[in-house]
């Protein structure tokens, strides 16, 4: 599975970004498709994931200013960013289950700076 992600740059606090992810490969069958991300010097957090489903889950830090969304027959996954503030500076992780499995895209750095 290779998870292509898109859609990081600069914006200023307030603002708002969308990232989007697509998974690609053979014999893909996506349960769980999600968002990490890690700011310098911090681990690895959940940002948001939804599963096939629909059931979303957030990182507590979210507070109602993203939403992830997913297209499953394009197998991407979505994640709109508002109220960006500094503290949301880091590397987004894409991220997905298949058949159990976890994948990982490159990640894009999104940066919150005035």
């Amino acid at each position: 599975v290779q998870l292509q992600a898109s859609g990081g740059g600069l914006v200023q606090p307030g603002g708002s970004l969308s990232l989007s992810c697509v998974a690609s490969g053979t014999r893909l069958s996506i349960s769980h498709m999600g968002w990490h991300r890690q700011a310098p010097g911090k681990q690895r957090e959940l940002v948001a994931v939804m599963s096939s489903g629909g059931y979303t889950e957030y990182g507590d830090f979210v507070k109602g200013r993203f939403s992830i969304s997913r297209d499953n027959a394009k197998n991407t996954v979505y994640l709109q960013m508002a109220s960006l503030e500094p503290e949301d500076t880091a590397v987004y992780y894409c991220n997905v289950l298949s058949h159990l499995k976890s994948y990982w895209g490159q990640g894009t750095l999104v940066t919150v700076s005035s």
